[in-house]
């Protein structure tokens, strides 16, 4: 996650979601329904790579009554974050962590929001594992990233590409994009994806966000 450390990426991160995800506010506040149907008015919330504080922001705003502990192992992005949220950090307590250093909870809701994409399949199950440690019983995980199907991965790729350059992202050369994407992210199918969720302990695990090269995922602490 070599760009997490680079400050002037950092300093655009801001941009890339909002263009490069069909959909990303409204993802936010679908997972923010998907907590609120189990977390109280004063529930706390595990947000694992809280860096850019997009989705802290977003939650907060919807949900003041809620506490967040946000864990990311980049203290770049977490400054962001921090600059981000401004007067919502009175909600927010941020961890230069990855999750087995994460505090233990229990935690009454968890995201991990364009996240998991970034990690290979074991070290992405032992993620999930160590998230539903740290959960109580019946609780829900939201989790969203890209996740191909296998049939028709390249065209699904093109669309993506299409979609962010038709947003205003920045891109000089789509197959290029495309071809580094590929090269730096391990990606898994959708299938896979609910497979190792289920592996890791949740239940009632049910689709709630696809778009493109994207999926997202609620599932409950068994």
């Amino acid at each position: 996650m070599e760009p997490f450390s680079d400050s002037e990426a950092v300093a655009r991160y801001a941009e890339g979601p909002v263009r490069m995800v069909p959909g990303f506010a409204g993802m936010q506040a679908m997972a923010a329904v998907l907590l609120a149907e189990h977390v109280g008015p004063e529930g706390k919330v595990l947000v694992l790579g809280a860096g850019g504080g997009l989705e802290l922001k977003a939650f907060a705003e919807m949900h003041p009554g809620w506490q967040f502990t946000g864990v990311d192992p980049s203290a770049e992005m977490l400054g962001l974050a921090e600059r981000m949220l401004g007067p919502l950090m009175g909600q927010v307590e941020l961890h230069q962590d990855y999750i087995d250093d994460a505090p233990a909870g229990p935690f009454d809701g968890a995201t991990c929001l364009l996240t998991l994409h970034f990690l290979p399949r074991e070290e992405r199950l032992k993620t999930l594992k160590a998230l539903h440690s740290r959960m109580r019983p019946g609780s829900p995980l939201v989790v969203a990233h890209h996740s191909v199907p296998e049939q028709g991965r390249d065209q699904w790729f093109d669309r993506f590409a299409a979609f962010s350059q038709s947003q205003g992202a920045s891109i000089a050369d789509p197959a290029t994009m495309v071809a580094t994407l590929k090269e730096r992210l391990p990606f898994l199918s959708p299938q896979e994806d609910e497979d190792l969720l289920r592996e890791a302990g949740f239940t009632g695990v049910a689709l709630f966000y696809a778009a493109f090269t994207f999926r997202g995922w609620v599932g409950y602490r068994a």
